[in-house]
């Protein structure tokens, strides 16, 4: 029965391809085939829209295309994911659109804790500012890095041997949504809290900012990230590749 149902799927399949006939729903939304969780090495990305990029939430399992997003976690888990065929590694993204650090904490359970990383990589605090110019948020600088510190506070609690990555909140200088003289030297200041907890929390620390100024010799700010704020595919590039070089040695080690 099996092998007659697998042929007349393949049957319409085919037929498909050369009539148009669309396959039914089912077979899109049908859970992907994955290995056992046993052995298995957890990666879930967290942060706000520089992380989510337009991800789909239908797609929630581990190392599904869709759900990767369009930025640079898609980038980073294909080739981590293409280089590493043997070792069961299984990603997640649930970034948010918009997510300042206490948001993360409201959804920190189902989209953290629940899932048991092995490592989580966090980008988060450009709307921990931004949002003070324009959505009327009244949070500090010290808001934010009390939040971070009470979140990882409360990962570590739960999940003790969880290896962390902090990513720098960054802008890149020049984009449509940034005015130099609202933005510096107040969001140093959140740069600089993000690099403390990172230090005091022994996370690997990606320094995005100093990597988009750097490219701005090479390029301007048009390529990297128009708006300042959500890279282009060239800009996501530069982040996957800041990511991967932190991932390498904890996968080798693990």
């Amino acid at each position: 029965m099996q092998n007659t149902n697998r042929r007349n799927f393949l049957r319409f399949a085919s037929l498909s391809a050369l009539t148009g006939i669309s396959l039914p729903s089912f077979a899109e939304k049908s859970a992907p085939s994955f290995s056992s969780e046993e052995d298995s090495f957890t990666i879930l990305f967290q942060g706000d829209s520089i992380t989510d990029a337009w991800r789909r939430r239908e797609f929630y399992y581990p190392n599904d295309a869709p759900g990767m997003g369009l930025g640079y976690v898609h980038q980073a888990v294909s080739e981590l994911l293409g280089q590493y065929p043997n070792r069961n590694i299984r990603c997640y993204n649930r970034g948010v659109g918009g997510d300042k650090v206490h948001q993360l904490a409201k959804r920190w359970q189902d989209d953290c804790l629940q899932l048991q990383p092995d490592v989580l990589s966090i980008l988060i605090g450009v709307n921990d500012f931004w949002h003070t110019l324009s959505h009327n948020y009244k949070g500090t600088v010290s808001t934010y890095e009390g939040d971070f510190r009470k979140l990882l506070d409360r990962t570590k609690e739960n999940l003790p041997n969880v290896q962390l990555i902090i990513a720098e909140p960054f802008v890149v200088k020049g984009g449509t949504a940034i005015t130099e003289k609202d933005w510096f030297p107040a969001f140093a200041a959140y740069q600089e809290a993000a690099k403390k907890v990172a230090s005091d929390y022994q996370a690997h620390f990606i320094p995005l900012q100093s990597i988009f100024d750097q490219a701005l010799l090479e390029a301007d700010v048009e390529y990297w990230c128009s708006d300042g704020v959500h890279p282009s595919l060239a800009g996501n590039y530069l982040m996957a590749q800041a990511w991967l070089k932190v991932m390498h040695p904890i996968i080798l080690k693990s």
